[in-house]
Formats: structure tokens, sequence, C-alpha cells
């Protein structure tokens, strides 16, 4: 049997993938030794793309569809083989279906405390975590910087990488930013525009994109949080203080009704409760009228039109 015969009796009729996996995103068909014969059926699925290559040589790209191999759409693979124009022999080469579908609820977080400067707390350390997603958008440059010559390349195998992307991109953007924690920890969605925007094009260099990118939760140190509490308590204070002088004044009764130790208990809890009351009430009148910067967080006078520390109008 001559060597064109045993070609054509071990030869590929069809080429094609059936993803059943969740994760995979570059499958390289497998030749077991198999040569390809013009004429041939490739099938490439919704959500795959078909890239044929040659001895580490990225040749030719197929989209979705039924595909008769030929060396009318095989041009560059042609080129490559010094093929004769309708060549019609058996010929060797390797296939590999890129996904090109989204891959969703991928995981991020800081696996150490990324450290911040903050203009009300100082130097502070953080942890963040969320998810993101991404899909294949240059399936080339996608074989060329990632994949190499393996049988498979999935989620898992990139995943450390782009994680510390991100973490990379949250790190920056804290660090140009100048945000206090404060305005972070309200303003998310606004602070994961900013991270996404700088990691593009980091994705993009590697021929993915990233799709999506969410901050679930940025926690602080214990002591920042009560900070930011008591912040936050001091807002709403200020904003009502005989309201919250009346509550004060009626959980002091509240509590000395309660009292064992019956009417004198009674007596010295009304008491206290009312000099407490008035304490407050006095010292809210003493103390000038404030507001806060909601760009830096500083104390300003309530009559200012404008941040004593950052100039921001408010």
């Amino acid at each position: 049997m001559g060597l064109f015969s045993f070609l054509r009796n071990n030869t590929l009729k069809s080429i094609e993938w059936l993803d059943n996996t969740k994760d995979t995103i570059v499958y390289r068909f497998p030749m077991d030794g198999r040569s390809i014969m013009f004429g041939s059926k490739l099938t490439v699925r919704a959500g795959q793309v078909a890239i044929f290559v040659n001895k580490g040589k990225v040749c030719d790209v197929f989209q979705e569809g039924i595909h008769t191999l030929s060396t009318s759409n095989l041009p560059i693979l042609t080129q490559v083989l010094a093929l004769p124009f309708g060549f019609k022999s058996p010929f060797f080469s390797e296939v590999y279906f890129v996904n090109t579908k989204q891959f969703t609820n991928e995981k991020w977080g800081t696996s150490n405390p990324v450290t911040m400067r903050d203009p009300e707390f100082g130097t502070i350390r953080i942890r963040a975590f969320g998810t993101y997603a991404f899909r294949a958008e240059d399936p080339v440059t996608l074989l060329r910087e990632l994949f190499g010559t393996s049988a498979s390349f999935e989620t898992g195998d990139i995943s450390e990488y782009l994680k510390s992307v991100i973490v990379s991109g949250l790190s920056d953007a804290i660090a140009e930013s100048h945000i206090s924690a404060l305005d972070m920890s309200s303003n998310l969605n606004e602070f994961n525009e900013t991270i996404a925007a700088r990691i593009r094009d980091k994705f993009h260099t590697l021929g993915l994109k990233l799709v999506n990118l969410v901050i679930e939760n940025i926690s602080f140190p214990e002591e920042v949080e009560k900070a930011i509490d008591a912040r936050t308590s001091l807002g709403v204070i200020g904003k009502d203080m005989d309201t919250f002088v009346k509550y004060k004044s009626a959980t002091a009764m509240s509590d000395a009704a309660n009292n064992p130790n019956g009417a004198a208990g009674t007596g010295i809890g009304l008491g206290a409760g009312v000099v407490m009351a008035n304490m407050m009430k006095d010292s809210a009148k003493s103390k000038p009228s404030v507001k806060y910067c909601p760009k830096c967080g500083a104390e300003s006078k309530s009559s200012s039109k404008f941040c004593s520390q950052c100039g921001h109008k408010f």
C-alpha cells in the first residue's frame, strides 16, 4: 500500500468540538497521528473559533459554521506547506478551538491587605473581594500570549494572574484617587468603573476582554469602621440635635422607671436624664454649627461656601 493510500485511510473526515465543560478556554483537537484531507468537514459551533497551527505558526482562522476544507479557505496554511493550488492529498496540521463565550462569576480578592493613605484616618490597610467576567476577544493573540502547546487551557490556568491584575489596578486606583475611606465605602459603583478602566488594557494585551467587574465588599480595620460609624452618627445628630436630646431624655426616663430601687431610683434616674439632656442641649448650642466636606471629609463652618482644606464647593 502506497504512502498516499495509507494517509487517505488514516485521515479525519470530520473535525468538531462538543464542549461539555464550563471553564475550558482553548481545546486542541486530538489528531492522534491522523492527517487532514482537503474536502474534510470542519464544524465550528456558536461561541467557538477554530485555528489551524503548523509547527507553532498560527495560520488560518475559521468562524462559526460548517466549512469544507480546501486550498481556497486555507490560504496561509497552503502557503506554509508550499502546496499547489487544487492540492487534494492529505496533510498534517494542528487544530485549536477557542471558546469565545463569557466566563462569569470568577472570584477575586486581596490575599494581603492593601495599604492606603486616608486624609482623615492616616495610613490604613483594607481588604476587598468581588467577581469578574471575561471572554476571549482575540483568539490569535490568546494563543500566542498564553496558551502555548498544551492540550487544553482552562480558566483555572489564568485565574491567579488575572486576580493579581485586578488587585494591582485596585491599589493604583486608590493611590491616585486620594479618595477617603468614607467616600470609598459609599461609592462602590463609581470605584468599580475606575478600576475596570485601568485594567481593561491589560486584559486586551492577552487577547481577553474584561466584560464586568464587581467589588462586593471593601473591609476596613475595626477601629476605622467604628470611626466611620461615629462620623455617620455625628452627621445625623448635627441635622436634628433637638430630636436627639428628646430621644436621650426619653431613654433616661425609661431606664429610671425600670430601676429596681423604686421611687428613689426613679427620681435619680429622672434627674440624671434631665441633667444629661440639658448638658447635651447646652453643648449643642455652644458648639458652632459645622459641616463636613463630601470630597475630603474636612470640617468647615456651616456658613462656608467652600471647603477650607480642598476648596470643594458646597
